[in-house]
């Protein structure tokens, strides 16, 4: 695939033979032979999973959605994997992913189990909750989650095109499609504007981008008319699940209402596409900050090689660690969550072995709504009355002179 995504209009129909792009076979030895290889596969994919689709349909994110899969069956069949350790999410969260992402996991098998539903999902912890994080008892009206004084957050929707399957939110996502209806939003709107205290506002959800954008712009004008409100943010997976989503169109739309920022969602390195990519340069190129949300999962994410190959990849896209959180404990979590002690690893991990814009903070998000409680290795050794002992990285000892004068 090309790194701009272009589609264009005489993109062969599958059922005729298919040139590799120009850019990509003259240049067989290149080092875009990776890329030129990641075309054939996609090639190959389409042929024999959505023989009636078009290269053009695949860039189309109107087409990504109506083709979701949706059954743990056929997302295992697509994949080449016996069904018997997956379950239909009876009553739970629902199994779906984007065409595009079952592909994207077709060559990853850490992706792979971030999507596929497991029949480890039905045991229940005793600590597990279907509201870990309190949200509910943190909701004045529907729709808000006011937990911090300054800011709130909004749900806007409960749909998003690929649910995965450590989601904290499980118990409310993809229940009745999009809770999008002007009505629902405008209770959440009139809250806003009467707590003059909320001066940040972060749509979520489910995902807010796979909104049409006259609706996303209807909730970005009317937030932008509300005074105190002075930063705006999105939080999506869009880029790494859909990232056909984000077309010019929407970009220069969003641009018209800074200051707004989006924190992304990434798992893992292989996430990070051509397409991805392409999706992530144009939201930075429309002056959006962007900062990624990495939750730490067993057999994803965590050792510090695969840590610090998705933090590299980010940064080269221009996307900021942001936080790595500890997995929340839903019911049935326990086989993604690690000990606290991993996290920590990966961060000693990170810390002096690459540069400070590639580590995230670490986070427990606290039961019960206690919030982002940050997390480091020890690096503080004590206090005496000279000052205060450091280990740093090499766990090489530091005493630093602490003598500043009192406030």
């Amino acid at each position: 695939m090309s790194n701009t995504a272009v589609v264009h209009e005489d993109t062969p129909e599958l059922g005729q033979e298919l040139a590799e792009p120009p850019s990509l076979s003259a240049q067989a030895d290149h080092p875009q032979d990776q890329e030129l290889q990641s075309w054939r596969h996609l090639k190959n994919f389409l042929a024999t999973h959505f023989p009636a689709a078009s290269l053009k349909d695949w860039e189309n994110w109107r087409w990504q959605l109506k083709n979701r899969i949706t059954s743990a069956r056929s997302m295992a069949r697509i994949l080449g994997l016996e069904f018997s350790p997956y379950v239909a999410a009876a009553g739970g969260l629902p199994a779906a992913v984007t065409p595009y992402y079952l592909w994207v996991a077709s060559r990853s098998k850490a992706v792979q189990r971030c999507i596929l539903p497991d029949i480890r999902e039905t045991e229940i912890g005793p600590f597990e909750r279907p509201d870990p994080l309190g949200e509910d008892v943190h909701s004045p009206v529907p729709g808000i989650v006011h937990r911090y004084p300054d800011r709130v957050l909004f749900l806007v929707t409960d749909f998003c095109s690929t649910y995965c399957r450590y989601c904290t939110r499980s118990r409310l996502v993809g229940k009745s499609g999009h809770h999008s209806d002007m009505r629902s939003w405008q209770v959440a709107l009139d809250y806003i504007r009467q707590h003059r205290g909320v001066r940040d506002v972060l749509l979520s959800g489910g995902d807010p981008l796979t909104l049409p954008d006259m609706k996303i712009e209807w909730l970005l004008s009317q937030l932008r008319d509300i005074a105190h409100v002075e930063i705006v943010r999105i939080g999506t997976k869009v880029p790494a699940v859909l990232p056909q989503r984000v077309t010019p169109a929407l970009t220069r739309m969003l641009r018209r209402y800074h200051p707004l920022l989006m924190s992304l969602h990434f798992a893992h390195p292989e996430e990070i596409t051509p397409e991805t990519s392409a999706a992530c340069a144009r939201l930075a190129d429309a002056g959006i900050p962007l900062g990624s949300q990495t939750v730490l999962l067993a057999g994803v994410n965590d050792d510090v090689t695969t840590m610090k190959r998705l933090m590299h990849g980010l940064i080269r896209n221009r996307v900021r660690p942001y936080y790595l959180y500890q997995c929340d404990p839903i019911p049935g979590s326990a086989h993604f969550r690690t000990p606290v002690d991993t996290g920590l690893g990966i961060i000693k991990g990170l810390r002096g072995h690459t540069s400070g814009y590639c580590i995230p903070t670490y986070v427990i998000d606290a039961p019960g709504g206690g919030g982002k409680v940050p997390l480091q290795p020890d690096y503080v050794l004590g206090r005496d009355e000279q000052g205060v002992g450091l280990r740093n990285y090499e766990d090489r000892i530091f005493h630093y002179p602490d003598f500043g004068q009192e406030a």
